[in-house]
């Protein structure tokens, strides 16, 4: 049993397992488990294996570090060489790319397994991981509830233990939402920290590609890798003096009993290991969403002009309808979200003054039902789409770093997430805050994910 990647290089360098056994047993547990989750599209067996062989025969020379002998996914609009590529659609189902995504170069290079790719929304369109063509991910919590999505397959099989870490992509939210309902933990980095070169575009201004895996740690070596930014040095328990915002408005507006209670316990609990609190000015925020969509909507039916138009019947009814919406919007619509994004980017970094990360619920919501399409809260009825991304969207806008971790559980036991944000490139912060906070809030959650979420553990 590997627990996280911190606990399996330790088992590495004292050679008590061997890449080929880990990546056997990993194997052996997607086979074994994953037709409860559909987390996978496609399970490299075969590549897996090669990859371990050669990783074992690299740690004899170069001992063990980074994320060499680390078995890893990656969400299916992610490019790999000679392996097919989906992104969730049927139109792609035959798709073989010719050469690997940037960010799939750089972990193999390091010497990361490969395991599979991972089911996802069709095309990354939706904040869920309802998939008509490829099965709905289920939530390894409870699978009458949603996933979340779009990178739902990649946080399920991180959640369930199918691997140790995966890569995702986040436009409005779609690491951090799926790793809040799945109790995982998810990074959405700087805008172009992360090369989106070889991965499906949907908005090319706001996505965004990053790491899920099971600790804050776990997530600060993946990054570390990608970027060869110390990353890990930042994982300390120690925030005294750290200045903590917490916003006066928008996101503590509209939002779920049971997330305010565990949000307000999450303030407290920083206060309790010695951060700072200050509260933060966003009285200026409104529209967000209708920004973020407006960019989105314009720039994917740009993104899929000529395959709509040749093969507009192989989407999903969703999919054509977000089309249809795309061809309404004028460039004016389109040139002024983008002058408004150029304001909220500003107002945002200027709040990094007076503070040093800010803190907001992931959602609004607690996980909703899989089938559920509206949630009313003090009587104001809204999407769960809108929902779902009414917190998270705004740092796709701005392009400000935003981890995903577990706040708590609900009174049913299902995860609710906590989101903190800091300056562009300020990473290490994300890192430290959370990583405190998880050290000393979630040892009762990640231990009740293990009874919850992985199965048959032996």
């Amino acid at each position: 049993m590997y627990g996280t990647i911190k606990e399996l290089l330790d088992e590495y360098k004292s050679k008590r397992v061997s890449p080929v056994e880990v990546t056997k047993w990993y194997l052996e547990r997607i086979k074994r488990l994953d037709q409860g989750i559909n987390s996978f599209i496609t399970i490299t067996e075969e590549a897996a294996l090669q990859q371990a062989e050669k990783v074992e025969r690299r740690m004899m020379t170069e001992g063990v570090k980074g994320v060499l002998g680390v078995p890893l996914s990656f969400k299916d609009n992610i490019d790999t060489k000679d392996i097919l590529t989906t992104s969730g659609s049927i139109i792609d189902k035959k798709r073989f790319p010719e050469k690997d995504g940037a960010i799939v170069n750089i972990l193999e290079r390091f010497g990361s397994i490969h395991l599979g790719k991972n089911n996802m929304y069709e095309y990354a369109f939706g904040i869920t991981s309802q998939n008509p063509f490829f099965g709905d991910v289920i939530n390894p919590w409870d699978k009458k509830r949603t996933a979340g999505g779009s990178s739902g397959g990649s946080a399920a099989a991180v959640a369930a233990n199918l691997c140790l870490g995966s890569i995702g992509t986040d436009t409005a939210g779609s690491i951090r939402v799926p790793s809040a309902c799945c109790g995982v933990v998810g990074l959405k980095p700087t805008y172009d920290l992360v090369s989106m070169e070889g991965i499906k575009p949907l908005s090319w201004s706001l996505d965004h590609a990053g790491p899920i895996a099971r600790t804050v740690e776990d997530v600060a070596i993946i990054m570390q890798a990608i970027t060869k930014n110390p990353y890990i040095m930042s994982c300390t328990a120690d925030i005294k003096g750290l200045r903590v915002g917490i916003p006066k408005h928008y996101f503590n507006e509209q939002i779920d009993s049971e997330v305010q209670e565990l949000y307000e316990k999450a303030i407290q609990r920083f206060e309790e290991l010695g951060a700072n609190i200050v509260r933060v000015d966003f009285s200026y925020l409104e529209n967000v969403i209708d920004i973020a969509t407006v960019i989105a909507t314009s720039e994917v039916g740009y993104v899929h002009k000529e395959q709509s138009e040749s093969s507009i019947h192989l989407y999903s009814e969703g999919a054509q309808k977000t089309f249809l919406k795309s061809r309404e919007l004028t460039a004016l619509q389109y040139i002024t979200a983008l002058k408004k994004r150029e304001e909220l980017t500003l107002r945002i970094s200027e709040s990094f003054s007076e503070v040093d990360v800010i803190l907001t619920p992931v959602s609004p919501i607690k996980t909703t039902i899989t089938q559920a399409d509206q949630v009313t809260i003090n009587g104001v009825t809204e999407s769960i789409s809108d929902s779902m991304i009414r917190f998270t969207s705004l740092f796709n806008i701005t392009g400000h770093p935003a981890l995903s971790i577990p706040m708590g559980l609900s009174h049913d036991e299902t995860p609710i997430g906590l989101q903190i944000i800091a300056n562009h490139h300020n990473e290490n912060l994300l890192f430290r805050a959370g990583y405190s906070y998880e050290q000393s809030t979630l040892i009762e959650v990640y231990e009740k994910r293990v009874t919850k979420c992985e199965g048959d553990n032996k």
